[in-house]
């Protein structure tokens, strides 16, 4: 079964968890958690859903057949029915409920395990109070009735999601025109690459066109980083800034090409020798 990709600002999203997981660790597609997590705002360390893929890697998915490309702009820009808006009324309400129901039976699993501090704490205060048959005749389940009935459950502390009449599931149209240039030399690397089972992310922060990886990125760093040329040939002064460039992010520097006669992509690696060391 094909993984339906969001159109969102002309490249594929990913919303399900077990899409995710199936492209990363299935298909070798890392694409970017670009989701909130927390309620401070965005952090790249603590990133959530969605995944924004890149252009590559959703033209990619459609071309190998992994994955279909939806949009579902006419389904979320339409009002919606009566229905719909009783349907999400419920399913809020239901999802408020469900956080009362958590929050009170974790209050009470809390006082279960010190209830008889608790008692024995509650005892003595209507002992104080001149109240000794009240004292013995207070038991756990009294504790625990008092804790249940105290339980507030406060609308403003609830974790809801972003706000919208819009029901989970949109019809949706799905996308045939190519979100990215399957003839340009830089898609035609990186479908490359993917085929020989690599790991490929975008190079941009190390001023590459891509990076390359041994195995996932959580496991792994980046072993080269990976420059396009649109001929066989490079300055010398380019080269030796490409060079030193990956020297300095401890990475091999790899040069990827079209053969003139045969139209193929090939690729040239090159390091840097210190004959000082």
């Amino acid at each position: 079964m094909k993984i339906h990709l969001t159109l969102l600002n002309g490249t594929g999203y990913v919303f399900d968890a077990n899409d995710y997981m199936e492209l990363r660790t299935k298909h070798r597609i890392m694409g970017a958690l670009v989701g909130t997590a927390n309620s401070k705002g965005w952090s790249c360390s603590e990133a959530a859903l969605p995944v924004e893929l890149s252009k590559c890697e959703t033209q990619l998915l459609i071309e190998e057949g992994i994955a279909d490309l939806v949009s579902k702009t006419a389904a979320l820009t339409a009002p919606p029915t009566d229905e719909m808006v009783q349907a999400y009324k419920a399913q809020f309400e239901a999802s408020l409920m469900a956080q009362a129901d958590a929050l009170k039976a974790e209050k009470l699993r809390e006082t279960e395990r010190h209830v008889e501090k608790i008692l024995q704490g509650k005892r003595n205060k209507l002992l104080k109070q001149g109240k000794p048959k009240e004292a013995a005749a207070l038991t756990a389940n009294d504790v625990l009735q008092e804790i249940a009935n105290s339980v507030v459950f406060e609308r403003q502390n609830a974790l809801v999601e972003l706000p919208s009449l819009h029901m989970t599931n949109h019809s949706a149209r799905l996308c045939t025109d190519p979100v990215y240039d399957t003839s340009s030399l830089k898609y035609r690397v990186f479908h490359d690459l993917w085929l020989r089972g690599k790991f490929v992310s975008t190079g941009e922060a190390f001023g590459a066109d891509f990076l390359v990886y041994p195995g996932d990125p959580l496991l792994y760093h980046a072993s080269h980083i990976v420059i396009i040329q649109d001929a066989p040939t490079i300055r010398p002064m380019e080269l030796i800034c490409k060079v030193r460039l990956s020297v300095i992010v401890n990475k091999s520097c790899v040069f990827a090409y079209e053969e003139v006669e045969s139209s193929k992509i090939a690729y040239q690696t090159i390091n840097w020798c210190n004959p000082s060391k």
